[in-house]
């Protein structure tokens, strides 16, 4: 058989399954939809296999700028079995669920402060945690001083869709009870750190940061049995986070390169943009630079640092560009974050094993 005949069979096999795949689309959609949410939505919440220890996922490690690799400012922390969402940014809920995980095992939410892309997600996951777990009891969600008036302020938003979905689908489903957040404010610390969760191998505390003109802004250091993962929140380079990082096992910290947004910065003027001209030069004083947060991991000892809430986006293949100098500041693993980043600190070890969940 010659090798045009060949070719020939081929391509007539080849049309033969696009007709097969054509016709039978419907079939092949739903085993496709099927696996996918298989995946997603797992018998044991996406827990099984993981070891214990702590697990900390970006399901947002981007900024107000637009970034199609990242999503509003989103950290989930996993201690053992329990699971603790960190900021809210937008796309949060489906991010965690994009990680296998489901909202409603969601046992607390804690927010760093106020800023819109900190919080913009805040009412989706309140939503869908609700309607994932039947919740009778409303979500626990920390957060420094303001913290009251904002919740209740997605409350009412969300009162009308609440009133729908209970009509629609019955208390059995989405019990009234469970609707909405139980806030726990706290006074933001003026020095040193505060305890907000302390129980058995578990210990979640707070400190402030240098977020001005934002007083009301703080970070957490997470401790479960001998692994300690530290989230800065937005801020300044700070004393208070290098405290607190002191001999961590991982610091995720914000980030923001000024050559980069330079180029922002000058397009903007170009095209008479002013305003967010104006707004790009602001947000240099409260940022930290990847050089900044190097040296901040240094000093501490951390054994790896993670930057996430990048600002301006990084497209991939240009992490380099975005990290600077910070590699010689810093010789331990730096981590230039993308949603769906997992990483894992097995307890008993000093092992930081990098991965992802999707």
């Amino acid at each position: 058989m010659n090798r045009k005949r060949i070719a020939g069979w081929g391509l007539l096999v080849l049309l033969l399954l696009l007709v097969a795949a054509y016709v039978g689309r419907g079939t092949v959609m739903r085993h496709v939809m099927a696996n996918r949410i298989t995946a997603m939505v797992t018998p044991g919440g996406g827990l099984e296999g993981l070891a214990d220890g702590l697990h900390v996922g970006l399901c947002g490690a981007g900024s107000p700028l637009p970034d199609p690799w990242r999503d509003g400012p989103c950290t989930v922390v996993v201690a053992g079995q329990r699971i603790f969402v960190f900021d809210a940014g937008s796309g949060a809920a489906r991010n965690i669920v994009r990680m296998g995980f489901s909202a409603g095992q969601v046992e607390a939410l804690f927010l760093t402060h106020f800023h819109s892309d900190h919080i913009d997600g805040v009412g989706e996951l309140l939503l869908q945690r609700w309607a994932q777990s039947a919740a009778t009891r409303p979500l626990p969600v920390h957060g420094p001083t303001g913290l009251t008036d904002v919740l209740q302020g997605f409350e009412r938003a969300y009162q009308l869709d609440r009133g729908y979905r209970i009509a629609h689908h019955g208390e059995t489903v989405v019990p009234a009870s469970g609707f909405g957040a139980q806030a726990r404010m706290f006074p933001t610390p003026e020095s040193g750190r505060a305890v907000i969760l302390s129980d058995g191998h578990l210990e979640i505390s707070t400190f402030k940061v240098c977020h001005d003109p934002v007083d009301a802004a703080v970070g957490y250091r997470i401790r479960y049995k001998d692994r300690v993962a530290v989230i800065s929140g937005d801020t300044a380079s700070c004393p208070s986070v290098e405290e607190a990082a002191r001999g961590a096992d991982m610091l995720v910290h914000e980030a923001l390169s000024p050559a980069l947004l330079a180029t922002f910065r000058e397009r903007f003027v170009q095209i008479d943009r002013k305003p967010l001209a104006q707004v790009m030069e602001d947000v240099l004083t409260y940022h930290t630079t990847p050089e900044q947060a190097a040296a901040i991991a240094k000093s501490a000892g951390v054994r790896a640092l993670v930057l996430s809430h990048l600002i301006p986006m990084v497209p991939p293949g240009l992490e380099t560009a975005f990290l600077g100098n910070a590699p010689s500041i810093y010789s331990g693993p730096i981590h230039v974050g993308t949603d769906g980043d997992f990483f894992t600190l097995p307890a008993g070890t000093a092992w930081v094993e990098t991965g992802r969940r999707w």
